[in-house]
């Protein structure tokens, strides 16, 4: 009626498990993560590179997604990321006042490169008036004296 006790004798050998956690992989893992992210984060403003010009007005708070409107500096237009001809221009401007708008307004960013013709711009800022799309911020850079 005796009990029996495990010995090392027999040949098994049995370890105690293992309290400690190691987290030198977890580390390993997150800042591969924050790497990825630092990384990735400034290319995540805008798909359309444009040269904006600076400005000194204090940045607006965003509470519906507006409409993105960029001309790059070869004069192409791109609302939303997506390549749009001066002539298909009216018919899509009228395709997205035609949507319903929020409470206080469709609002447009237009974002336009520094280098471009000043009457290129007018064009276009011409089309969403006559589109109905009064609401148009034109978008810019922060100046040195922020």
């Amino acid at each position: 009626m005796g009990a029996t006790l495990p010995s090392k004798s027999r040949g098994r050998s049995r370890r105690a498990p293992m309290s400690e956690i190691n987290v030198t992989p977890l580390v390993d893992v997150m800042l591969v993560l924050l790497i990825i992210f630092m990384v990735t984060a400034p290319l995540l403003v805008a798909g359309v590179p444009v040269d904006l010009p600076e400005s000194r007005a204090g940045a607006l708070d965003q509470q519906a997604k507006p409409v993105q409107i960029a001309l790059d500096n070869q004069g192409g237009i791109f609302i939303d990321d997506l390549a749009v001809t001066e002539a298909a221009l009216p018919r899509r401007l009228a395709a997205i006042a035609a949507e319903p708008a929020p409470p206080e307004g469709r609002r447009i960013y237009l974002r336009a490169d520094k280098r471009l013709d000043y009457g290129r711009v007018m064009r276009v800022m011409g089309e969403l008036n006559r589109a109905g799309l009064n609401r148009v911020a034109l978008v810019s850079v922060g100046g040195e004296d922020q």
